[in-house]
């Protein structure tokens, strides 16, 4: 195990109490002993209804490249469930990647949401092969709420918790806009697993890459911290959100999985006293133990080593750099904090609240002139661009999701490829409109690793660097004009100078927003089954099954937002046992206790 701290001060002044940060980092290193450990996991796939069409099939493309990362000497099986979970692959060696593939592609969608039922099949799947040698985890990826089986949060949470005290951890994948991020963010924090935002079908491989590589290198486990502090020092925060628990003489704090491609950093601020005298002074002791198998056992390793800080004058101090390493890192875990913070305050209503937070934050940031960095710039794009959301309670599903994901990741993970990403955005259609670049300076914006990035194309610039941009303007695929653009001043990214205009190519048209039709009258068809227009994409429409209940053909909806115990009042003469269908509306009766079909009805096809 690699093993260092930084300090966000070297050295204090003396005779004055002070705040420092230290950020501790985990990893673990390269070595025949590091090997990777075999796997044994259960994928579990949400197939109800709201998966179908290209959710679903780009979950199960993902799933099949998921399949390439394992080995011949790990497990896998694969768990669907609708209203009821089913085995699609049983466990067995990863030894007939074809046939494993095969079954793959076969999952078809239907029904409702019964996410217990599905995840703890998954868990007695891992169960029946668990060993001690091998990483024993479930993977599971939903795009609705739990509206079937066990629904209390609290028992699903507890029950992670007990699966993963026993060595099964869970992983949640929410996938789209109708998830309950709360849900599956507590159940992988109990669960002792990651979860994941997949924020639209193209990302579904990306994340899936992310969990297994992170997986495949997975080099110690259970990793616990004590620091003893010393000198009077305090721990005044644990900004990770890492279990922790306050002790006497300082904190424990469980810090979990280690990655070899990843570190995993521990961000502290100390409190400390003044000090009378010059010199090197202890503020504590860090014992950390973590287990990993050698020569096929489980055995725990433990090491330590002590913090110490310089104490000089007050003119010495006065000139010692701030490590703007740890400043960064210390300051994405308050900003989010703040994220938090606003969400829990936005719930109640109070947006204006809520973006206050975030602006006052905003200002903190600039105040400290951390906006040189290009990771807090945008940083402070984000905040400004969901603080004006607020303000215009336009504080949707897939915002909420993508600043609960980003406060996840920053106090979780290390890895550039989770940080800030997002894919909502804003528009250019207010901008002024040019169709030729002149001698103005010409960028683009494009979604990279689910981030909406802006780029410089115009030639003498370089096109790997980032550019400070406005969230609320950027749009996936545009093109912008700017007079100018300078370089920051730490010369790793570049900022706009001056009016920025949506720059149109010959041919190209602004983005029109389409106004979804809402008059739609009840649904009326001639014919059977076989007569219906067919589509294979949901889009605004509400899907609808016809199953059977003990001698009659009854019709239900089956996406996400309805209650999936009421009827339906549905054309006979198209009722077909399984059959899915594509309505354009679906309302509650006048009467209440059952829905109405608006609007034109399709066979949906898989």
């Amino acid at each position: 195990m690699k093993v260092n701290y930084f300090l966000s001060k070297s050295q204090i002044a003396v005779n004055k109490t002070t705040h420092v940060d230290v950020i501790i980092n985990f990893q673990g290193e390269d070595s025949p002993e590091n090997s990777r450990r075999p796997i044994n996991l259960s994928l579990v796939l949400d197939r109800s209804g709201s998966m179908s069409g290209s959710p679903l099939r780009n979950a199960l493309k993902a799933a099949e490249q998921l399949v390439e990362f394992l080995q011949p000497e790990d497990y896998l099986s694969v768990v669907v469930y609708d209203d009821v979970a089913e085995t699609v692959i049983p466990p067995q060696l990863v030894t007939d990647k074809k046939a494993i593939k095969a079954a793959i592609k076969q999952i078809r969608a239907r029904g409702i949401t019964n996410l217990s039922a599905g995840w703890l099949m998954g868990c007695d799947k891992v169960q029946s092969q668990q060993t001690s040698q091998l990483l024993n985890r479930v993977l599971l990826l939903t795009d609705g709420l739990a509206n079937m089986g066990i629904v209390e949060p609290s028992i699903l949470v507890n029950t992670a918790k007990e699966k993963a005290e026993a060595g099964i951890m869970t992983t949640t994948l929410g996938f789209g806009s109708y998830f309950n991020e709360d849900l599956l963010i507590d159940l992988a924090e109990a669960g002792g697993g990651n979860f994941y935002f997949i924020q639209s079908g193209d990302d579904a491989a990306n994340v899936f890459n992310i969990e297994m590589e992170s997986l495949t290198s997975v080099v110690g486990q259970n990793l616990t911290v004590d620091l003893s502090t010393k000198n009077k020092t305090q721990v005044a925060e644990v900004l990770n959100k890492y279990p922790s628990q306050t002790q006497d003489s300082g904190v424990e704090v469980f810090l979990g999985d280690v990655y070899r491609v990843e570190s995993k950093p521990l961000v502290l601020r100390f409190s400390i006293p003044a000090i009378a005298t010059e010199g090197t002074v202890d503020l504590g002791v860090i014992e950390y133990s973590y287990e990993k198998v050698v020569d096929g056992s489980i055995k725990k390793f433990r090491d330590s080593f002590p913090l110490s800080i310089g104490v000089v004058s007050s003119e010495a101090a006065s000139k010692v750099e701030i490590n703007a390493d740890v400043t960064q890192q210390a300051s994405q875990l308050r900003i989010a904090q703040k994220k938090e913070e606003a969400v829990a305050i936005a719930d109640k209503g109070n947006y204006q609240q809520a973006a206050e937070i975030l602006r006052q934050a905003v200002a903190e940031l600039k105040s400290q002139a951390l906006n040189e960095y290009f990771e807090i710039a945008e940083e402070i794009e984000q905040l400004k661009y969901y603080a004006q959301r607020l303000d215009d309670r336009r504080f949707d599903l897939s915002i909420r999701k993508e600043m609960r994901d980003q406060s996840y990741q920053a106090q979780k993970r290390d890895r550039e490829d989770l940080r800030l990403r997002g894919t909502s955005a804003g528009a250019s259609n207010s901008l002024d409109i040019v169709t030729e670049a002149g001698d103005g300076i010409v960028l683009k914006c494009d979604r990279i690793k689910g981030k909406l990035r802006i780029r410089v194309v115009s030639e003498g610039y370089d096109p790997d660097f980032n550019v400070q941009f406005p969230r609320s303007i950027r749009e996936e695929g545009a093109s912008y004009l700017v007079d100018k653009v300078e370089l920051s001043a730490n010369g790793t990214f570049y900022r706009t100078v001056g009016d920025i205009r949506r720059l149109l190519k010959p041919g190209e048209k602004l983005a029109t927003v389409t106004t979804r039709n809402t008059n739609f009258q009840k649904a009326k068809v001639k014919g059977t089954a076989a007569d219906l227009p067919t589509t294979d994409t949901v889009g605004d429409g509400v899907l609808v099954q016809c199953l059977k209940e003990k001698s009659k053909l009854r019709a239900r909806v089956v996406s996400d937002g309805y209650d999936p115990n009421w009827n339906m009042r549905f054309p006979r003469s198209i009722r077909e046992e399984g059959m899915m269908y594509v309505v354009d509306e679906v309302k509650e009766s006048s009467q209440g206790g059952f829905y109405l079909a608006y609007g034109e009805i399709k066979k949906f096809v898989q």
